[in-house]
């Protein structure tokens, strides 16, 4: 049987763990990302998303169903809120949004898709500034549980996306991200974009961020901010209280290039 796609037709579309509008909300995927559809109701379809391989259920009315998906790129919307024209009709998506819909001639046609924004192309080295710059666009977002865009994000979601503008795919959950990469066995060895990982009290990655300094961490908690960090975990700069305990830090490779 062939398979069936489900592209996102709305800026911000809920992946959640049931197939009700009361389940817990475990993810997003952002306008045009897609997935291979696994099962179906009236009102919701479970699909695999294509970037990060996550499962859940979408509402079948933010998304597109086809038995085609979008030609694979690596192009993402570069500012913080972007316009994109659908049926000829304006549509405001986060940074970060993939073009790969917007770029494929077929299914741009079906859809009435325009886009004449401001592109950005995976960064191929990450820089300390480059890093930080991309962060700090994300000051004060707010935190939402599953969220990955700018209108609410989660830890593992804001270091997600962050890496993603370096074209490093990174899976969606904080304890998936901590299997990658190599260990750091000390915070003065960091180098920028190491990734810190916290855990709970039953030692369960719960949180992760993303190292600006030895000293210095980017993260969403209520918020994305920026913190203090010792070898115990994250001081809240502004209470002066201890918030999350740290567990490891990893150093996640660049892609290797053909």
């Amino acid at each position: 049987m062939k398979n069936m796609f489900a592209i996102v037709s709305v800026p911000v579309c809920p992946m959640r763990k049931e197939s009700a509008h009361r389940s817990e909300m475990v993810s997003q995927l952002l306008w045009g990302e897609w997935g291979t559809v696994l099962e179906e109701t009236t009102d919701f379809v479970r699909i695999r998303h294509q970037y990060d391989q996550y499962e859940g259920w979408c509402q079948r009315s933010q998304l597109w169903l086809n038995d085609t998906a979008p030609a694979a790129g690596s192009e993402l919307t570069a500012d913080w809120v972007n316009t994109i024209d659908v049926y000829g009709e304006p549509m405001q998506v986060s940074f970060g949004t993939p073009l790969d819909l917007a770029d494929d001639p077929v299914l741009s046609a079906r859809y009435g898709i325009g886009y004449s924004g401001n592109r950005l192309t995976p960064y191929p080295e990450r820089s300390p500034a480059l890093i930080e710059q991309l962060g700090k666009q994300f000051i004060n977002t707010a935190y939402l549980w599953g969220g990955r865009s700018v209108f609410g994000i989660d830890c593992s979601g804001f270091v997600q996306q962050i890496y993603r503008c370096f074209g490093i795919p990174l899976p969606r959950d904080a304890y998936q991200q901590a299997e990658l990469g190599e260990v750091v066995g000390f915070l003065q060895e960091t180098i920028p974009g190491d990734l810190a990982f916290f855990d709970n009290a039953e030692g369960r990655i719960t949180h992760v961020g993303i190292l600006l300094t030895p000293d210095r961490i980017i993260h969403a908690s209520g918020q994305v901010r920026i913190d203090r960090i010792d070898s115990m975990g994250i001081v809240n700069t502004r209470t002066g209280e201890r918030t999350h305990q740290l567990r490891l830090v990893k150093r996640v490779p660049n892609p290797q290039k053909p």
